[in-house]
């Protein structure tokens, strides 16, 4: 009899482990299976964040006022992601959706001709952002927007929003660049001149010593827009004189119509070293570097292949990424928005741009 319950006892020992051993796992498999579901749900959420396209309550909402220069392009929802992989950010020219904005951006060149702004119906902690590439020189009256606007998008490297007409991109060592066939020695191509102009001044004496072949409006030898490039490629050198010289006012004339047709940018704008802050100081020619038009001439006309051929040595390592259009420019608010001075205000933005 002892022994025989001694063995049951033992038997019910074995079955409670068991039974322990069995709850154990069960509990094991619910905590891992929760462990799965709260790492899954941690997953999607991530995604959903990452890829933006989804969450149109998280987006920042920036109404353009003025389109500039008239009509805007298609404007969907998800423009900036889908063009320019910039997330959250939604772009419209509906101004229906005033109240509802975050940003609204105002181009100058409209509201110079239109001063009706609505001030009034402001939404608190909506920014308001004053926008421009032209120079200040052919800016007018800025002293009304006193007071009005809490960031500025211009080409300027200190603007809140820095939207340059273009820069320099490294690219892989892979990628190559053929210099085009030249047939011509200088170009340029010119729309509204003014003899008063300091480039206009320049060409003057310039074209005492050297042939220039003027292309555009002022010469009565209008280019079609995709016309224009493949001319420009055929010569050497391309005169990127700026119409207005200013602080980091360095526009298509040098990123487009030089180094996009793959000739040699004669700039005269800002000074060389200003040039440098944006491109390598062997990629182009600064009027600067010669004590006279003459000199510039006789550099352009005695120069040889092998010293060609140096202004070209920059594309090794770089190529250039034109910014042109203007969805691109207004999406990039979104990408600096959370890092913007909140509280900012132009007290005056004359005294600022003209600086």
């Amino acid at each position: 009899m002892p022994r025989r319950g001694m063995k049951n006892s033992k038997l019910f020992h074995n079955m409670a482990l068991a039974q322990q051993l069995y709850h154990f796992k069960a509990i094991l498999s619910i905590l891992l299976f929760v462990t799965v579901v709260w790492n899954l749900k941690l997953f999607v959420t991530q995604y959903v964040a990452d890829n933006g396209k989804g969450d149109n309550a998280a987006s920042l909402l920036i109404l353009i006022w003025h389109w500039p220069f008239h009509g805007a392009p298609n404007l969907t929802d998800n423009v900036c992601y889908d063009l320019y992989g910039i997330k959250n950010c939604q772009l419209t020219d509906n101004r229906s959706m005033f109240v509802q904005a975050d940003v609204v951006v105002f181009h100058q060149r409209e509201l110079q001709k239109s001063s009706a702004l609505p001030y009034k119906t402001k939404p608190p902690g909506q920014k308001w952002v004053w926008a421009s590439l032209e120079s200040p020189s052919n800016v007018l009256d800025l002293e009304k927007w006193n007071h009005i606007f809490n960031w500025v998008l211009s080409y300027r490297q200190d603007s809140d929003i820095f939207v340059p007409y273009g820069k320099m991109m490294l690219h892989s060592p892979s990628t190559s660049f053929t210099i085009p066939q030249k047939t011509g020695l200088v170009s340029w191509v010119i729309s509204n001149y003014k003899s008063t102009q300091e480039r206009a001044l320049f060409y003057k004496n310039l074209s005492q010593h050297l042939k220039v072949n003027i292309y555009g409006k002022a010469a009565k030898k209008v280019l079609c827009p995709k016309c224009l490039l493949p001319m420009v490629s055929k010569y050497k050198f391309y005169l990127a004189f700026e119409n207005s010289i200013h602080r980091d006012y360095i526009t298509e004339k040098m990123w487009c119509n030089s180094f996009e047709a793959g000739a040699v940018p004669v700039v005269l704008g800002p000074p060389r070293t200003n040039y440098e802050q944006f491109v390598p100081p062997d990629s182009f020619i600064h009027v600067e570097d010669f004590e006279s038009p003459e000199q510039l001439a006789t550099f352009l006309r005695t120069m040889n292949t092998s010293q060609y051929k140096e202004f070209f040595q920059w594309r090794r390592k770089y190529s250039v990424k034109l910014l042109q259009d203007w969805r691109e420019r207004f999406c990039s608010i979104c990408a600096v928005y959370h890092s913007l001075p909140q509280e900012k205000i132009y007290y005056n933005l004359q005294e600022w741009f003209k600086a």
